[in-house]
C-alpha cells in the first residue's frame, strides 16, 4: 500500500531521533516537485499517447520509494526462509519488477479492482495488505491473509483476486470483474495481469474478443519479464510484440523498470477504460532478478552477467533513488532511514510469520461460503464429517 510517508518518517523521527532522519537539513530545504523526461511508448491502434514530460512531487517520490524497498525486501526475505524450508512449495518472487506494480497503484483507486497471477506478495501489499500478513501466509500461518490456508499463490483482500496458480486462468476471472463494473455503472475499472509466459494462452484471446465486444472497463497488462519458465520470450512466442496480440484492441508497450513511465502510461489506460471506450492491452517491459520459482536457479537460460547489467543500469529502485538525489528531493541519510525502517517491519514480520501456531485441522473446511450458516463437508469417506464456519 502506498502509505503516507510523513507518519513513516515521523515514526523514524521518534524511535531514532528527527537528526537522524534528515541529518542537519530541515524539509524546506527540498525541492516540493520537479519535472521528468520519460521514455516514449509504443502504441498501436492509439492517436495519442501518454506523456513523456511527467512531474513528481517529493511526496510521492517518498510514498514510491518506501512501497519499492518493501516489497523487495519482503521478496529477499521469502527467499531466505525458503532456503531455510520455512517457506514450502511454490514460491514466485517479484523483485526487479517493483515499478510495475508501485506505477500501477499510483495510477488507479483503491476502489478499482485487480487480478494477477501466481508472482503475486508484492500486488498484496500494494492492495492493502499487511506485510506481516503476507509473511505468515507464506508459512502456513493463522495469521496469514488467508488464515495460512491460501500460500504463496492465493492471497486475497479488499478488491484484489488473487493471486492464482492456473496460468492465464485468471485472465477471464478479471474480464467478469470488469462487465461487474459496467452493469453497476460504478465508474470503476479492472486491472488484468498475466506474464510473457501466458500470452500465448487461448483463453486469453477469448477474453480478448469479449472484453472488446461489450467494451469492457479492463486494462489488460501483460509483464513481460523476458523469460517464461525456463525460455526466452524469443523461443516460445513468433510474436513478442505483446502490445498488439489485442489486434483490435489498442495498446502501449512501455518501460517497467521506470515507476513514472508505468505511471504515467496507467493513468492514460484508465481515463481510455472509464471514458467508456473498452478495454487497453499494456506491455511492461521488465525484469526478474529470480529464477521463475524458487525451483528455478535462474541461471541455466541466462547468464549471470545479464542479470547483473540489469541491477546496475535498470534497476527500478536505484533509478528513483537517483533521480530524487539528483533533484535535491530527498537526502541520503533520509532514504537510509526509510531503508532501516523498511528492514525492521520485515525482521518483525519474519518473527511472527515463524511463531505465529498452524491452523487447526479443525479449521480446514471454514470459510468455504460467506455469511452461511454452520454446515457439514464430508472428509476423506462419507462417514468422516468436517465442519464449516463462514
Amino acid at each position: 500500500m502506498l502509505t503516507n510517508i510523513s507518519h513513516v518518517l515521523r515514526a523514524c523521527a521518534q524511535r531514532y531521533g528527527a537528526a537522524a532522519v534528515v541529518s542537519a537539513r530541515t524539509y524546506a530545504d527540498f525541492t516540493t516537485q520537479a519535472s521528468f523526461e520519460i521514455k516514449k511508448c509504443d502504441v498501436h491502434r492509439l492517436d495519442e499517447a501518454p506523456a513523456t514530460e511527467v512531474v513528481m512531487t517529493r511526496e510521492e517520490g517518498l510514498q514510491y520509494y518506501h512501497t519499492m524497498q518493501t516489497m523487495r525486501r519482503m521478496e529477499l526475505k521469502a527467499d531466505q526462509l525458503y532456503k531455510q524450508k520455512i517457506i514450502r512449495g511454490f514460491c514466485h518472487l517479484y523483485d526487479g519488477q517493483e515499478a510495475c506494480a508501485v506505477g500501477i497503484e499510483a495510477a488507479i483507486n483503491l476502489s478499482d479492482h485487480l487480478i494477477t497471477a501466481y508472482r503475486a506478495h508484492g500486488y498484496t501489499y500494494t492492495r492493502g495488505g499487511k506485510v506481516k500478513e503476507i509473511m505468515a501466509e507464506l508459512t502456513g500461518r493463522r495469521g496469514g491473509i488467508a488464515k495460512g490456508k491460501g500460500g504463496s499463490m492465493h492471497m486475497y483482500c479488499d478488491h484484489f483476486y488473487g493471486g492464482n496458480g492456473i496460468v492465464g486462468a485468471q485472465v477471464p476471472l478479471g474480464a467478469g470483474v470488469a462487465l461487474a463494473c459496467k452493469y453497476q455503472g460504478n465508474n470503476q475499472l479492472c486491472v488484468c495481469l498475466y506474464g510473457d509466459g501466458a500470452a500465448n494462452q487461448g483463453q486469453i484471446f477469448e477474453t480478448y474478443n469479449m472484453a472488446a465486444l461489450w467494451k469492457l472497463p479492463l486494462i489488460f497488462i501483460c509483464e513481460n519479464n523476458r523469460y517464461g519458465m525456463g525460455t526466452s520470450v524469443e523461443r516460445a512466442a513468433a510474436s513478442t510484440d505483446y502490445f498488439k496480440r489485442g489486434e483490435f484492441i489498442p495498446g502501449l508497450r512501455v518501460d517497467g523498470m521506470d515507476v513514472l513511465c508505468v505511471r504515467e502510461a496507467s493513468r492514460f489506460a484508465a481515463d481510455h477504460c472509464r471514458s467508456g471506450k473498452g478495454p487497453i492491452l499494456m506491455e511492461l517491459q521488465t525484469y526478474r532478478y529470480h529464477g521463475h520459482s524458487m525451483s528455478d536457479p535462474g541461471v541455466s537460460y541466462r547468464t549471470r552477467e545479464e542479470i547483473q547489467e540489469v541491477r546496475s543500469k535498470s534497476d527500478p529502485i536505484s533509478l528513483l533513488k537517483d533521480r530524487m538525489l539528483s533533484n535535491n528531493m530527498a537526502s541520503v541519510e533520509e532514504l537510509k532511514e526509510i531503508d532501516v525502517a523498511v528492514r525492521k517491519e520485515i525482521e518483525e514480520a519474519s518473527q511472527f510469520a515463524t511463531t505465529d501456531p498452524e491452523p487447526p485441522l479443525e479449521e480446514l473446511c471454514n470459510h468455504i461460503f460467506s455469511n452461511n450458516p454452520p454446515l457439514e463437508v464430508r472428509g476423506t469417506n462419507p462417514w468422516s464429517k468436517l465442519k464449516s464456519v463462514s
